[in-house]
């Protein structure tokens, strides 16, 4: 990376993360002054996002090229009083805790306890929606059997298309006032729809006023700058101003600057959970790119710097606040932005580009906690681009992920999307498929299965707290066989799941009705169209999801009982229960170590236990997908499999398990085995894990720890770069590797002063290892390190 670049990270990865009140401050002063009172829902939202794009900061960094900033300078981080208004206490938490902490300064507290707290208390959308669930999901909720993303988090989770790169906000103005003029009185929905159209209206008018302040400012800029190049620059960042987004872009840099402003009016109208993000990137910018490479008004060192000046925009937009259940969840300052390279283009051939690989070396220069990345592997790709991606992994980065994108194109497929939908879609989040600018697929939140298996074999109670919360489903010391074990499991299951549902689509509605978002719902293909919002089901596709987690947990419990218990009989149902109440302590640590060494176990290619955990996976997305649509959305259900940091968050909550694993100690997280307990290899791994049927599910989550030596040298790549093709045409959707020893994490944690850019893979993200809590540090270190392929 050159100077500018290198100065621009430094400034980037060095600040530290902070609360700006200012977001709060102007929305709140925007709805006391009652000038939204009396207009709709949508309008009101329109109006107060216009609002703050007439009032925010206007940061500008010196000497980046691409202008736009959520909040008021790098890392400082604003937050949504609206959906959640933070407490004192929860900024106390904030502001003192060791790790991911944000600064809170004494200014902002005074504001929050004189005006912000005061102000909207009883009118966020966390408390309508705790309101009016049910006592059986607050319960729910409590015991840690799930978690609910829509608590202090917006929806979201959805990537641009192809659209957003060939099209400018004044021809969106034109077809809103085309659809405006199409519309009949004599439709029953005529008013809604009339006033969801004036708010996307006053939100494209709202992006265009963000964009000419802009403008103008860097004008002003340039004016005073002595530097002569850097005058020039602000000129024409004045100008690529003035022209997007307004109008689509005609360069490379205008594309960047165009998305750029596109992504900050989404991430400012609301906290969408997880981040907007750019989606294919690669075949959004090659055009731009081919066409000025060819024309000589674009060198590669150009687009390289400009994509690095980018891509270090996300990076300064940390994640907003989290506290309780939801920062145990994500415990991350990643928002989740994620840039898919790779794959297939519409027409089904090789989408490999020239700037697939820019952005293979930009992530190898920057080395950032954002954004994301997401290899797309098809059988179409060249090899070589596996193997790059994969000279990135060997230094111990943690990224990039590999993803099998022929696979993503069959569960796009399954899902009812149009061949050319599903060859444009990719991974967003951290593995979830979707089809990018054309589906709102909203993920609801954790469930955690190693818990509802402890409610079951104690028919019905949570031993953690004494109350029943479950169904009865009998004593287990009467359960003749495996088979009544398992319907036991089952029914719970079905049981937790349908309160959730029932919670998911009241949420939904809750959405919909009082938190409309017209400036996203511009991007997203049919919003317009139907006049519908994005909260409301106006996209092409919905979709409602759960993330399952816990898979390798339960599995290896469920074998465990199958086998000692039913099959064998060389452990009593009575006594494992003991065990179990005991923590395994004392008596109890030698039929322990009976499970650990003489169980079947999940990821070891074991038909026997990697029976079990297809079942699971098989039976549960069973359940899911056979609920009805949601009311609103008309959103199908289904099912992720992963984690982000609440496998840790789950263990917390759960008692021991059959598995061996004791109480408090995390679950597995992903589709990944029990934590040290795969043995035979990275290959056994794969086999086991791709015996389940991936294309049913949105996406799973696959971890892999390598010994180092393991990426050096180009025949070892080679063999890695075979085993993932493999392991994709298995069936297998993820794979990501952390490259690190043993031996460097514990150092690490011995000396943190001494390894502040040591980055892991934690979830579907990476992550600093020292800013890690203790627990998820030590989830990390006991992944199973391979030193062979």
């Amino acid at each position: 990376m050159n100077h500018r670049i290198a100065r621009l990270r430094e400034e980037s990865v060095g600040s530290k993360v902070k609360i700006s009140s200012e977001r709060a401050r102007l929305i709140t002063e925007f709805y006391k002054s009652g000038s939204a009172d009396g207009k709709s829902e949508p309008v009101k939202k329109a109006m107060a996002f216009k609002y703050l794009m007439e009032r925010v900061s206007l940061p500008v960094e010196k000497g980046q090229l691409i202008v736009g900033l959520r909040g008021t300078g790098p890392q400082q981080v604003p937050t949504y009083p609206e959906i959640c208004t933070h407490d004192l206490e929860d900024l106390e938490i904030l502001d003192k805790r060791e790790n991911m902490p944000y600064k809170v300064d004494e200014e902002t507290k005074k504001m929050y306890e004189k005006d912000i707290i005061p102000f909207w208390k009883g009118k966020t959308t966390r408390e309508i929606i705790f309101e009016n669930l049910s006592k059986e999901w607050v319960e729910a909720y409590n015991a840690g059997i799930w978690t609910e993303f829509m608590e202090q988090r917006a929806p979201g989770h959805t990537a641009g298309g192809e659209r957003i790169f060939k099209t400018g906000i004044l021809d969106i103005k034109e077809k809103i006032k085309n659809k405006i003029k199409e519309l009949s009185p004599t439709d029953s929905l005529y008013y809604d729809k009339l006033e969801e159209l004036k708010a996307m209206d006053i939100a494209a008018d709202a992006i265009l006023i963000y964009a000419k302040r802009y403008s103008k400012k860097l004008k002003d800029l340039a004016k005073d700058e002595k530097d002569i190049e850097r005058k020039i620059e602000l000129e024409k960042m004045s100008k690529i101003c003035e022209w997007v987004p307004a109008h689509a872009p005609t360069s490379y840099w205008e594309a960047l600057q165009h998305y750029w402003f596109i992504h900050v009016g989404v991430v400012y109208e609301t906290n969408p959970w997880d981040s907007f993000n750019p989606g294919r990137l690669d075949q959004h910018l090659y055009p731009f790119y081919e066409k000025e490479i060819a024309e000589g008004s674009l060198s590669r060192e150009q687009a390289k710097e400009l994509l690095e000046a980018f891509w270090l925009k996300f990076n300064n937009q940390p994640a907003v606040p989290k506290v309780r259940v939801t920062a145990e969840e994500s415990f991350t300052y990643n928002d989740f932005t994620k840039i898919n390279v790779g794959g297939l283009k519409k027409d089904g051939s090789n989408e490999v580009n020239e700037v697939s690989y820019l952005i293979l070396e930009v992530l190898s220069e920057m080395r950032t906690l954002q954004p994301n990345t997401a290899v797309q592997v098809s059988v179409k790709n060249p090899e070589r681009f596996i193997i790059k991606a994969l000279e990135i992994v060997g230094p111990g980065f943690g990224e990039p992920p590999f993803f099998n994108f022929d696979g993503v194109l069959l569960k796009m497929l399954r899902q009812g999307k149009s061949l050319e939908d599903a060859r444009t879609a990719g991974v967003s989040g951290c593995v979830e498929s979707g089809s990018f600018g054309k589906e709102s697929y909203i993920l609801t939140g954790y469930f955690n299965l190693p818990k509802i298996l402890e409610i079951t074999l104690n028919n019905g109670v949570d031993p953690k707290s004494g109350k029943k919360i479950g169904l009865s489903t009998g004593d287990p010391c009467t359960f003749k066989n495996y088979e009544e074990l398992w319907n036991a499991y089952m029914n719970q299951i079905k049981y937790f799941m349908d309160i959730k549902m029932k919670g998911n689509d009241i949420i939904e509605s809750i959405f919909a009705k009082h938190f409309p978002v017209p400036f996203l719902s511009l991007w997203i293909d049919d919003c317009v169209e139907k006049a519908k919002d994005y909260n409301s089901g106006g996209a092409r596709y919905n979709t409602q999801y759960i993330q399952v987690v816990g898979l390798g947990t339960i599995a290896y419990s469920l074998t465990s009982l199958k086998y000692h218990i039913f099959d064998q009989k060389n452990i009593r149902m009575d006594e494992l229960l003991k065990a179990l109440n005991s923590n395994f302590e004392g008596e109890f640590e030698y039929l322990r170590q009976v499970i650990l060494n003489k169980t079947p176990k999940y990821g070891e290619d074991n038909d026997y236990a990697d029976f079990i955990a297809k079942s699971l996976v098989e039976k549960i997305v069973g359940v899911i997908e056979n609920y009805p649509l949601s009311p609103i959305r008309k959103a199908s259900k289904r099912a992720y499999f992963l984690p982000t940091t609440v496998h840790v968050y789950f263990g917390k909550v759960t008692g021991a398990t059959p598995d061996g694993r004791k109480a408090g100690q995390p679950v597995s997280e992903g589709v990944s085995p029990v934590q040290g307990s795969d043995k035979k290899g990275i290959a056994a791994v794969f086999r086991s894990v791709s015996k389940c049927d991936w294309d049913k599910t949105g996406g799973a989550l696959l971890n892999q720890r390598l010994s180092p030596d393991l990426l050096r040298g180009n025949e070892n790549l080679k063999k890695l770069a075979q085993l993932i093709k493999t392991f994709f045409l298995m069936g297998g959707h993820h794979v990501q590797f952390n490259v690190v020893s043993t031996e460097l994490l514990k150092e690490a944690q011995k000396r943190p002063k001494d390894f502040q850019d040591l980055m892991v893979r934690v979830a579907g993200y990476s992550d600093y290892f020292v800013n890690l809590p203790k627990g998820l540090q030590e989830e990390i270190i006991a992944r199973t390190e391979y030193e062979e392929i």
